[in-house]
């Protein structure tokens, strides 16, 4: 691929889906540069609260795993440096960026004003017969393997690896400039006739 931006993949796990009511528990990120990883972060974070059951069964982690990790204060600054200026992306990607937005702004008064690309809006536009757009059913799709799924690291890995697939797509449609890859998710979804069912 072309294209000379970082993108820095990124995945979190959380106790819920409120980034005002619920707590991050793990966050990781891979810095994509030209087609390679060049650079990851993961820590796991202390929520202080007890992990909701259905979550631990979801993705491993306990209250044990996560009873000496650092709290979301001291991880915070950590990974908005290591995002820097590089262009947001994850699977959903609002879900991740309101989270972590939320802390950002919470202990550090900051926003994230990154670019933002989401691989669910690419997939919607890309592989539209796809009858699933989650992560599990692209990984089948493009046939990765994802050895630690509804893991931070073990996800964000799997949709690096996807966005890779996604901008070689992009690439022979002409489509090589970094602009023209975030607007491109923003252009209209193309409606399925009955021939993919």
């Amino acid at each position: 691929m072309g294209l000379d931006n970082r993108f820095t993949v990124v995945d979190i796990e959380t106790t819920g889906l409120s980034p005002y009511r619920h707590k991050i528990t793990e966050i990781s990120g891979a810095v994509l540069y030209k087609g390679k990883i060049t650079k990851e972060f993961t820590s796991l974070v202390n929520p202080e609260v007890p992990i909701p059951k259905f979550i631990t069964r979801l993705t491993g982690i306990t209250d044990e795993l996560v009873k000496d990790a650092p709290l979301i204060d001291e991880v915070i600054p950590k990974f908005m440096k290591f995002l820097g200026k590089n262009t947001f992306v994850a699977h959903n990607a609002w879900f991740d960026l309101n989270f972590l937005e939320y802390s950002s702004m919470k202990h550090m008064k900051k926003t994230i004003d990154n670019d933002v690309l989401c691989t669910c809006k690419l997939a919607r536009r890309l592989v539209p017969y796809l009858s699933s757009k989650k992560l599990g059913a692209l990984c089948e799709h493009f046939e990765i393997k994802n050895e630690e799924a509804h893991r931070a690291r073990g996800d964000t890995i799997a949709t690096t690896e996807v966005l890779r697939r996604f901008l070689n797509m992009l690439e022979k449609r002409g489509i090589n400039d970094h602009l023209e890859v975030i607007n491109f998710q923003r252009t209209k979804a193309p409606k399925l006739s009955y021939m993919y069912d």
